[in-house]
C-alpha cells in the first residue's frame, strides 16, 4: 500500500469478524512497534497480545462498565437512541472478548521521563515514549488489512489488568489495543481538519503556507 493511503485510511475499528489472526500477520504488526522513537532510546515499550478466551473475557467485564461511566459523561440520555459512533463503541466493548487479538500497551516507568510534571496541568510528556510504538501498531495492522484501535478506558482499573496478566510492579499499561478483521471496508479517507486549522506558522492562529 501507499504511505498516504495507509495513514488516511487508518481510523478506529469497532465491529470485528471472528477470524483468528494468523502468527506471523501479527508477529509483522507487532515488530512494527520496535522502530518508534522512545525518548533517550530506552525502548521501554512493551505489548501483550491477550489471546487467551478467558482472559479476553476478564477484560471485556473490566471495561463495560467503565464505557457505561464514559458514555453518562457524555450525557447521553437513557432510553434515547445514541449516535453510530457511539452504537459502534458500544458494541465493541460488549464484545470485546470475541475480538481475537486484545493487545495491552505497557512500558517501564523507568525509562519514562516526564518533562512536564512541574506544570501546573495534565503530565502528557512520558507518552512520547509510548504512544509512537502503539501508531506504528495501527498502521502496519492496516496495511496488513487489519482493523484497530485505540482505547485507554482500561488504564483506570490497572492493578486488575495487572494482576490478571501478570504484569510486574515497575511496569505501567498505557492502553488497549483491539486487533482483528474488519467487518466493514476500511473507509476511502478519514475525515480531518484542514492542514489550515491544525498547522500555524511562526505565532499561534497565523498561516503557515501563504
Amino acid at each position: 500500500m501507499e504511505f498516504r493511503e495507509v495513514i488516511e485510511t487508518t481510523g478506529a475499528c469497532r465491529l470485528y469478524r471472528p477470524d483468528a489472526v494468523p502468527d506471523d500477520v501479527l508477529a509483522r504488526v507487532l515488530d512494527a512497534a520496535r522502530w518508534a522513537p522512545t525518548g533517550g532510546n530506552r525502548q521501554g515499550v512493551r505489548f501483550l497480545a491477550v489471546r487467551d478466551p478467558v482472559k479476553r473475557k476478564t477484560l471485556r467485564d473490566l471495561y463495560v462498565p467503565l464505557w457505561e461511566q464514559y458514555v453518562a459523561r457524555a450525557g447521553a440520555r437513557p432510553g434515547a437512541p445514541l449516535p453510530k459512533l457511539i452504537q459502534d463503541a458500544d458494541h465493541m466493548a460488549r464484545h470485546l472478548d470475541q475480538v481475537p487479538v486484545l493487545l495491552v500497551v505497557c512500558a517501564h516507568l523507568g525509562d519514562l521521563l516526564a518533562t512536564d510534571r512541574h506544570l501546573d496541568r495534565l503530565s502528557v510528556v512520558a507518552g512520547g515514549s509510548i504512544y509512537p510504538a502503539v501508531q506504528n501498531v495501527l498502521l502496519a495492522a492496516r496495511a496488513e488489512g487489519l482493523g484497530t484501535a485505540l482505547t485507554t478506558l482500561l488504564c483506570a482499573v490497572e492493578p486488575q489488568v495487572k494482576e490478571l496478566l501478570a504484569i510486574p510492579a515497575d511496569v505501567l499499561t498505557a492502553a488497549l489495543v483491539p486487533l482483528g478483521h474488519p467487518v466493514h471496508p476500511f473507509p476511502r479517507k478519514l475525515a480531518r481538519r484542514p492542514l489550515s486549522e491544525v498547522c500555524f506558522g511562526d505565532s499561534w492562529g497565523e498561516p503557515a503556507f501563504r
